[in-house]
């Protein structure tokens, strides 16, 4: 019995992970290796010769400066957010946090075309002159990270210790001198951890540079977008491709060994009225609520005017086909909620299957290596981006790209790690002495799931739910590679409204942001009810 459990458990775990692994070969190792061999077909000749070309080192500097420009500003608007949500108990503090939380999820298409229009020549800050530049993208990048900060920095600092502060302060010392020298400590590694997330995520901002940048400014993502689509260079995309996998996937190991550091023993204090002194947070707080809500305020006022009168013209042509368009925006619309439900159904599968395996105790060297094995390789999606993603999908299973699944496969993948991160903390939480209890008195795995773990995980399972609906309502990365012109998403039909000119398609591009934009918002409302904190946990 003794020897035999060593070989049987890590096989029980190989059979219960056997479709999550299966799945990942195909539709995810098999696409990157396939990028990989396109990259080095030629040899490293080729490769090399592209990483040399003067327009990809402009991209690069570029993707590089803006990523860190954009991850300093929402470092600096986020740590006063994230003190007077977590730490102050004010009237209205949950909705304004979950109102902070939105940008996150918006759709990156979405917020370009929402800064395009908050900037633009008629829009309200049109005489700043910041569309098609760089700090307008900057901005837009800001706007969509700043609630990682607020999540990851306010989490941890509810966590810490209080005493330490008071000390100091009975002895004297000034509150931004407890800051600087008790408190701020304590936070840099959630601060190092929220920044690495943020530089990640703005560095991979695919629709917000490519609405906003026009020809001007690429990233690396929009480079190979452009070089797979409009120049037909592949090898070129590829290589870039290569690149960014390294410098991503460096980047994610980095923020998963900060994140261990930051691993604490929750001791969530309850939260105190403000003071006097707390009126700079708060006012902080309300400044980066407005810079929140005038886009979207923006985008919906912008939505509701057609030939300078209010009118809703631009949201009844959406039932319409037009010049830009095979299919009415409705259409693309109600494939945009079936291709998210297939992609949530999918998500939640493998990204249960995943949790269960990793989160079971492990009974020697071998199962904690397994586990361990497992854990990374379901990461591994989201240190390669959807753009990257959808282009080996592209030139490996491009013969089953008629296949209605594709889409929602290559959405699934990149809301696993999500998935994953918010499930894996709860079911590793439940004791397993639990487990073992329900099975002495005659339990089989699945009464024992159903006693034991249900109960606990269903509110974060809502959530893991939820947010692997909102990512793929408004993944634009992968599925701008993969989506057939007869059944577009949604936010494909927005990019190639605002494509092409003309003022009802542009009128139209803005009503579909709302429509999405609004889709998104209410389920992430949803979400945020349920009180589980995912993002920032990678």
């Amino acid at each position: 019995m003794t020897t035999a459990r060593p070989v049987g458990r890590p096989l029980a775990l190989l059979a219960l992970g056997a479709l999550p692994l299966a799945v990942m070969a195909v539709f995810f190792v098999l696409p990157v290796s396939g990028m990989v061999s396109r990259g080095f077909s030629d040899g490293a000749g080729p490769v090399l010769d592209v990483l040399g070309r003067p327009r990809v080192h402009r991209v690069l500097w570029f993707t590089v400066w803006s990523a860190a420009a954009a991850t300093a500003v929402s470092v600096a608007l986020g740590l006063p957010a994230a003190f007077a949500l977590h730490l102050l108990s004010w009237p209205g503090r949950r909705v304004v946090r979950a109102a902070l939380l939105v940008p996150f999820v918006l759709p990156t298409v979405v917020v370009g075309v929402a800064f395009r229009q908050l900037l633009g020549e008629s829009g309200p800050l049109g005489f700043l002159g910041l569309d098609g530049t760089a700090a307008g993208i900057v901005a837009g990048l800001a706007f969509f990270n700043v609630a990682v900060v607020i999540r990851t920095v306010g989490a941890a600092w509810e966590s810490l210790d209080p005493r330490a502060g008071e000390a100091a302060a009975a002895l004297g010392a000034a509150p931004l001198t407890v800051f600087r020298t008790v408190t701020l400590p304590a936070l840099r590694p959630a601060i190092v951890s929220s920044a690495t997330v943020v530089f990640l995520f703005c560095a991979t901002g695919f629709g917000v540079v490519l609405t906003m940048g026009g020809l001007r400014y690429s990233s690396v993502e929009t480079e190979i977008y452009l070089l797979t689509t409009n120049l037909l260079d592949l090898q070129a995309a590829a290589a870039l491709s290569i690149l960014q996998l390294v410098v991503v996937t460096v980047l994610l190991a980095l923020a998963a060994r900060v994140r261990v550091a930051t691993a604490v023993r929750r001791t969530v204090s309850r939260p105190r009225r403000p003071r006097r002194g707390d009126a700079p947070v708060l006012a902080a707080t309300g400044l980066l609520l407005a810079m929140v809500a005038a886009p979207i305020a923006t985008l919906v006022v912008g939505s509701l005017r057609h030939e300078g009168h209010w009118t809703t013209a631009n949201y009844r042509a959406l039932g319409t086909p037009g010049t830009a368009l095979l299919v009415p925006v409705t259409d693309a619309l109600v494939t945009s909620l079936r291709t998210a439900v297939d992609a949530t159904w999918m998500s939640l599968l493998l990204g249960g299957l995943v949790s269960v395996v990793v989160t079971r105790r492990s009974h020697g060297r071998a199962e904690r290596r397994l586990r361990a094995t497992f854990d990374g390789l379901f990461m591994l999606p989201l240190g390669v981006s959807a753009v990257t993603l959808g282009f080996g999908f592209l030139i490996t299973l491009g013969s089953f790209r008629d296949d209605p699944l594709l889409v929602p496969i290559a959405q699934a993948l990149v809301a696993l790690p999500l998935v994953v991160r918010t499930l894996a903390p709860v079911l590793g939480g439940v004791d397993d002495r639990l487990r073992q209890a329900a099975a002495s008195l005659g339990a089989g795995p699945l009464r024992q799931f159903l006693t034991v773990d249900l109960p606990v995980v269903w509110k974060p399972l809502l959530a893991a739910a939820g947010f692997a609906f909102a990512v793929s309502l408004g993944e634009f990365g992968a599925t701008s590679f993969l989506a057939r012109d007869e059944h577009p998403t949604l936010p494909v039909v927005i990019f190639r409204l605002i494509g092409h000119p003309g003022a009802m398609n542009y009128g139209m591009a803005l009503a579909a942001s709302v429509v999405l934009a609004a889709a998104t918002t209410v389920v992430m409302l949803l979400v945020e009810r349920l009180r589980v904190p995912s993002i920032g946990s990678f």
